[in-house]
């Protein structure tokens, strides 16, 4: 199949012509006709599946056809990066399009707010907004929605993970109850599935794409290690690939982000970090330095596992096992994206090797184990351990079943005897 055959308007076709799009995702294969033809969409897919493209290009094509001077469409996003790439996409996808768009998100200045204004004023056809920035303009009463037609969630999941269930419902109150409803997460949780019965109409798609899966390009490597041994084996790891231009690490925390970049610097290893704690130009600056390969090394919290257009990421390190098994189908997705090849280690200390386990589980195969380095010490043995455990509880059960009788016997009188003792003195008192 190719793009042609959706027969999309020719100016959109155009764009997708000079864009170098061929032949549709999985996701745009079956999600674009049923939007095209109307329908409520669910749709659950892994990061780097081309779902902005499956949800874009059939609310443009519409555009193209039947072009607009009101807010046609709102897509509402987790987080200011992914607004800022979803509306980068819409830009490239809308060159010969008469279609406009504007990104809402916060963290700006007061001029930035006042610009967004003017450009929701003077008349924006797509709108790509956080939610709590989206609620700050509705609050001034100067966003009509009231010709919606499309109304998308896009990293669903996420933004429910993040709090903004709330925020969701008080937008949903605004949008006329005509209208287009499209879904797209890359996990289905029960509030997930609540919120599509709340939303969706009854003759709502649902469309499934290999969503618990790891690319195939993705080289999946595991060390069992000490906490203390983490740092000294990262810097070996980033020294011993040389040749890797770009390499993202994850932390669940800010302060292990911070640890990790004091610990780097520490062996001569140059690296960013990226959290919240960074105002966005900051953050944005940073980004940019590590798409543009300025920045070799990056640490980032888990915000940016999903939502982030970075291409040709060589190497993902999990400085620890994700709490959440999906997640680690995420972090790692940033890696082999558009059939190319890439590299993921995780380091799993004891008190996360159950997590690693349900993670195998989940993507169905085990994650090859790599013999640590003996320079960085011994390395720790957790199935070993977990034998020793269960060999100690076989002992105390043999002792039960009549190993030692004589000294259970005796264990048990003795404590016979102690109850009595108590017994009588209680009476006594």
């Amino acid at each position: 199949m190719t793009f042609e055959d959706f027969k999309f308007h020719k100016k959109l076709s155009e764009s997708l012509y000079y864009m170098g799009f061929e032949k549709p995702s999985p996701i745009q294969e079956k999600a674009i006709p049923l939007i095209l033809e109307g329908y409520d969409l669910i749709a659950t897919a892994q990061t780097g599946t081309g779902k902005t493209a499956a949800f874009m290009l059939p609310v443009l094509n519409k555009l193209a056809v039947n072009p607009s001077n009101h807010i046609d469409t709102l897509v509402i996003v987790p987080t200011r990066e992914l607004a800022l790439q979803v509306d980068n996409h819409i830009q490239g996808f809308a060159y010969y399009v008469e279609a406009s768009s504007i990104a809402l998100y916060g963290g700006g200045d007061g001029a930035e707010f006042i610009e967004q204004r003017k450009a929701i004023e003077n008349g924006v056809n797509i709108i790509v907004a956080t939610p709590g920035k989206l609620i700050s303009h509705l609050n001034m009463g100067y966003v009509d929605l009231s010709h919606l037609k499309h109304f998308i969630l896009d990293e669903s999941d996420r933004m429910l993970d993040m709090g903004f269930s709330d925020d969701i419902n008080k937008i949903i109150k605004y949008l006329p109850e005509k209208r287009q409803n499209l879904m797209f997460s890359a996990t289905m949780p029960s509030q997930i599935l609540r919120l599509t019965k709340k939303l969706l109409h009854k003759d709502h798609k649902e469309v499934k794409i290999a969503i618990s899966k790891p690319a195939k390009g993705v080289k999946q490597l595991k060390y069992e290690v000490f906490d203390d041994q983490k740092i000294p084996l990262l810097s070996l790891i980033i020294k011993d690939r040389e040749k890797y231009q770009s390499i993202l690490i994850f932390a669940s925390t800010k302060k292990m982000l911070t640890d990790i970049v004091r610990g780097l610097k520490s062996q001569n290893i140059a690296s960013k970090g990226i959290s919240s704690d960074l105002d966005q130009k900051e953050r944005e600056q940073v980004l940019l330095d590590f798409r543009s390969r300025k920045t070799k090394v990056l640490v980032a919290t888990n915000v940016l596992s999903r939502g982030i257009d970075i291409k040709d990421i060589n190497l993902i390190i999990n400085f620890d096992v994700p709490s959440d098994a999906e997640d680690y189908v995420h972090r790692i997705g940033r890696t082999a994206r558009a059939e190319t090849k890439g590299e993921a280690i995780t380091f799993v200390n004891k008190e996360d090797s159950y997590k690693m386990i349900r993670i195998e589980r989940l993507i169905e195969m085990k994650v090859e184990k790599v013999i640590l380095d003996s320079s960085l010490g011994k390395a720790p043995d957790f199935a070993k351990k977990q034998q020793g455990k269960n060999s100690q509880g076989n002992k105390k059960n043999y002792r039960k079943k009549g190993g030692n009788k004589n000294k259970y016997s005796k264990n048990k009188s003795t404590k016979n005897q102690k109850n009595n003792t108590k017994t009588n003195s209680n009476s006594n008192k």
